[in-house]
């Protein structure tokens, strides 16, 4: 069982109108938190100079956070939550519909996995200690 699902999304093919300005795409994924039904603790976005932005929501679930290359038609998206694995994916399908990527790349991580069971501890070098 795990404790929470990861979903990492690379979106082709975006508007640069939605994509460009903070606004459009903050707009887009607050509303995905409230439909997904979502805990929204905070927001703070970021408007790159001239174009792009970054931005993350802190959840009580965990969070959801997004970077934007408009010159690409770029999002990458990162919507990590714990609970029912349901409500993220009601977020992220909002996103999907909202953004309208031509092309989509997704990776879903169940995340805490082995919670419960006899773990070792993993270096980054892989060298497993005791």
């Amino acid at each position: 069982m795990a404790v929470g699902v990861h979903i990492l999304s690379d979106m082709y093919g975006v508007s640069p109108n939605l994509i460009e300005r903070k606004e459009p795409i903050g707009q887009i994924v607050e509303e995905a938190v409230r439909v997904g039904g979502l805990t929204k603790i905070s927001s703070d976005f970021y408007q790159f100079d001239p174009i792009g932005a970054s931005g993350i929501i802190l959840l009580a679930e965990s969070h959801l956070s997004f970077h934007t290359w408009p010159e690409h038609g770029l999002v990458t998206l990162d919507l990590y939550t714990c609970g029912d694995p349901s409500k993220a994916e009601i977020a992220y399908e909002y996103i999907l519909e909202n953004l309208m990527p031509t092309s989509v790349s997704t990776k879903r991580v169940e995340r805490g996995k082995m919670i419960g069971e006899n773990i070792n501890i993993i270096q980054s070098d892989h060298t497993i200690l005791a």
